[in-house]
């Protein structure tokens, strides 16, 4: 990668906004992504962090700003001085360049681990079955499942249904990985294999956007933290200074209540 990729994010978002009705869910966001970084997002509930995530995988539309990813512009294409936003075609196109894991694993239940790993690949991709199985089978090695491949997800704990939803996602290749609340959902046991996986990704280079409310995993692993409140972007920093050392009270206050929590 030479010096001018290098220093180009994968993710620029400008002034983004999105309001639902009457009420604004995204409130002028900036956020700039670059390759291979870890950026956990944290905030009270409603402050916008999963509504982000959905803007950047497509899943909302915003309404206002923009998103750009590898340099493209998410959702719209410009015609003239207005913008036009896209068929589903080209969003299902866009949308390919990044994997999402949800706080609800989202898995097919009528459908084995390897099944669901396989699934994306095969049908979205055109990848030949014997290509995926064997793509998938490293995955789930990677996330300690290989021994799962033939169970199906209600056979499966919640912290396995997270792993085999995280090897789903990283099927299809991303550019990006997106976490909204990964460990939300799971027993307070079965937190920490989930977390080991992201880890190792982060380990491996992988750039992962991260919404948590795991405050050891953020200082830990993370790259940057973003504190967003009410909509809005309230402080960045390395997990380092935002955590240890916050300049806004709101953050203080925030990280105060989790602590005593």
């Amino acid at each position: 990668m030479n010096g001018a990729a290098a220093a180009t994010p994968l993710v620029s978002a400008r002034i983004v906004g999105k309001t639902f009705q009457d009420f604004e869910a995204l409130i002028e966001v900036d956020c700039d992504v670059m390759r291979g970084e870890v950026v956990c997002i944290i905030g009270p509930s409603g402050s916008g962090k999963t509504t982000f995530l959905r803007c950047i995988n497509q899943l909302e539309t915003y309404d206002k700003g923009s998103i750009w990813l590898e340099g493209e512009l998410l959702g719209y294409r410009r015609v003239g001085e207005a913008l036009q936003p896209l068929t589903e075609k080209e969003i299902a196109r866009q949308r390919r360049k990044t994997g999402m894991v949800f706080q609800r694993f989202n898995l097919f239940p009528h459908l084995t681990a390897l099944q669901n790993v396989t699934e994306g690949p095969i049908q979205v991709l055109k990848r030949r079955p014997a290509e995926a199985r064997e793509q998938a089978m490293a995955l789930l090695a990677r996330v300690g499942l290989e021994a799962k491949a033939e169970a199906y997800p209600a056979e499966l704990s919640g912290g396995q249904q997270q792993r085999v939803a995280i090897a789903r996602a990283l099927a299809m290749q991303p550019q990006l990985m997106l976490f909204d609340e990964p460990t939300s959902a799971l027993d307070p046991e079965l937190v920490g294999e989930v977390l080991q996986v992201m880890r190792d990704l982060a380990a491996d280079g992988m750039t992962m956007i991260v919404v948590t409310h795991e405050m050891g995993f953020a200082r830990e692993v993370s790259d940057r933290v973003i504190f967003m409140d009410k909509g809005r972007v309230v402080e960045t920093g390395t997990a380092a200074e935002l955590m240890s050392n916050p300049r806004e009270e709101r953050t203080r206050g925030f990280l105060k209540s989790v602590a005593r929590g």
